[in-house]
């Protein structure tokens, strides 16, 4: 039996799960919840054994069920101990105490600061000191665009702010309102080194594109959305392309996989040795947040399986890692972007490769049946999710996708070289900038495009009950799936909402041309 062809290994998903939602049922919900969740995680764990052992003997079943058993109640009792000393931590901080204060704080940005509108930004950093205590713990910090022009990833910052109870439960200590500006540090050499090279690649993007791909570009390749215009924002959101302006898996997947191609030539190994060279360096660039390296961890499993084609390994790989995530950053178990690079990941090397197969034995070619069915297992994992945190989903994502798939990769390969050319050779970075000029043109009109569709994005309602309602949609339209008529109807329509975009965007042209 064919790697492709064998059961999936899920023997660690279980433990996964449950480690999992115990901790985010203990940061959201404390203990008590904890301990509930690990019970019913037990239960689930002994049914599935029970209702999976056929075909075995009843002592191989009862081994098997207790082993399972056992390591989902040891590992899960492990994570609710852990998250409830963290909690613990969390509630009887000393900045507890200045809650409702105003005092001088300096802190380390996790991240480069976000703008929000209205000349405000904001990031994630970690407190040191509060009006000269020391102190630790992970804040939220907001203020000014012109106060904090300076601040960067890596670079500690003091400031005058206002402290506030934390509005979600993530295992922050505090809200920082900044209320004077900041006096600005030295950063490492690791992000001093990273945000020059950022810096650089804007500069160099302004300089030889037009001002829309010029913003376009570091956000593709760096996750730099900080000169992205909002209507292009609000654009990409209701094509459901939003992901590619966030560093992800697929960014990973995409500079590693070319690196590997260097195998014909350099050999195996050294291909390999080259690429994980290339993954360190790709990080520290983007910025070693817990956000990168979890796209880095993601993004390594799928090009493993991609590359090795071993899909039924990919899963216990996918779960290991998630239990390694969560041991070193817990509040990732309640963040939305590590739920769905999770689902997105598992998506790609469980669903994907069924479908491709399914769609090349009906005659697809091979690269545009691979194409759709990553775009279409990424949307069905990922749209509730998507659907609990904004309150709308896209109905011309899958579409949109396609169209863009062949784009995307040399915008990242032509785009990381140039950005790792700039501080070397900045005349030869801008040249290759320039070749992705035509590929940025493209996915900008499509975004604007699909954006235009009638009933592009439907509204649903948000949090838990959006999740559950987009969820029993995505299940009946697979089960539905098998029917001709359906299909049909799907691809029909779709072709109906692309001629309709590109008829309206035409007649704009024609009329903006007379």
């Amino acid at each position: 039996m064919s790697d492709e062809a064998a059961p999936l290994d899920l023997r660690l998903v279980p433990a996964a799960s449950t480690g999992w939602a115990v901790t985010a049922a203990g940061i959201h919900w404390h203990t008590a919840a904890a301990i509930l969740v690990l019970l019913g995680g037990v239960a689930v764990t002994a049914a599935a054994a029970v209702c999976g052992g056929g075909g075995r003997t009843v002592t191989a079943a009862v081994r098997s069920a207790a082993a399972g058993i056992t390591a989902v109640a040891v590992l899960g009792g492990a994570f609710a101990l852990a998250v409830s000393v963290r909690v613990d931590q969390v509630q009887n901080h000393p900045i507890v105490a200045r809650y409702g204060t105003t005092a001088v704080v300096t802190v380390t940005p996790g991240d480069s600061p976000r703008p929000l509108g209205g000349a405000r930004l904001m990031f994630r950093a970690v407190v040191h000191d509060v009006d000269g205590r020391p102190m630790s713990g992970r804040v939220v910090v907001f203020a000014s665009m012109k106060g904090f022009s300076e601040v960067s990833a890596g670079r500690p910052a003091a400031f005058r702010a206002r402290i506030s109870r934390p509005t979600r439960r993530d295992l922050s200590v505090a809200v920082l309102s900044a209320t004077g500006d900041a006096t600005v540090g030295e950063a490492a050499p690791v992000h001093r080194v990273a945000q020059h090279i950022r810096t650089e690649f804007a500069g160099a993007a302004r300089g030889v594109l037009p001002s829309e791909q010029a913003a376009m570009l570091p956000a593709l390749v760096l996750g730099d959305t900080a000169a992205v215009p909002a209507d292009t924002i609000a654009d990409f959101r209701a094509a459901g392309l939003t992901h590619l302006t966030a560093v992800s898996g697929a960014n990973v997947t995409i500079v590693c996989g070319a690196v590997l191609l260097s195998a014909a030539v350099l050999g195996p190994r050294a291909a390999v040795a080259l690429a994980a060279a290339a993954l360190i360096a790709f990080v520290v660039v983007v910025q070693p947040s817990a956000s990168v390296l979890r796209a880095a961890v993601m993004g390594g499993i799928t090009l493993v399986a991609m590359v090795t084609h071993r899909r039924r390994q990919a899963i216990p790989a996918l779960a290991a890692s998630v239990l390694l995530l969560l041991i070193a950053a817990p509040e990732l178990a309640v963040d939305a972007g590590f739920a769905l690079s999770v689902a997105a990941t598992a998506g790609l090397v469980v669903i994907a490769p069924v479908w491709s197969r399914r769609l090349s034995a009906r005659g697809w070619p091979k690269l545009l049946a691979d194409t759709v069915s990553i775009a279409m297992a990424a949307q069905l994992v990922t749209a509730p999710l998507v659907a609990g945190i904004s309150g709308s989903v896209s109905l011309v994502s899958v579409l949109a996708n396609v169209i863009v798939a062949p784009v995307i990769p040399p915008i990242t390969v032509i785009g990381t070289a140039a950005a790792a050319l700039c501080p070397l050779w900045p005349a030869g970075a801008g040249l290759l900038i320039r070749f992705t000029g035509p590929q940025l043109w493209w996915l900008l009109r499509v975004a604007e495009w699909a954006a235009a569709v009638p009933g592009a994005s439907v509204p649903v309602p948000s949090g838990w009950a959006g999740v559950g309602t987009v969820a029993v949609c995505a299940v009946a339209v697979v089960v539905s799936w098998r029917w001709r008529w359906v299909r049909v109807a799907a691809g029909g329509g779709m072709l109906c909402l692309l001629a309709w975009a590109l008829s309206g965007h035409a007649a704009l042209g024609g009329v903006g041309g007379a």
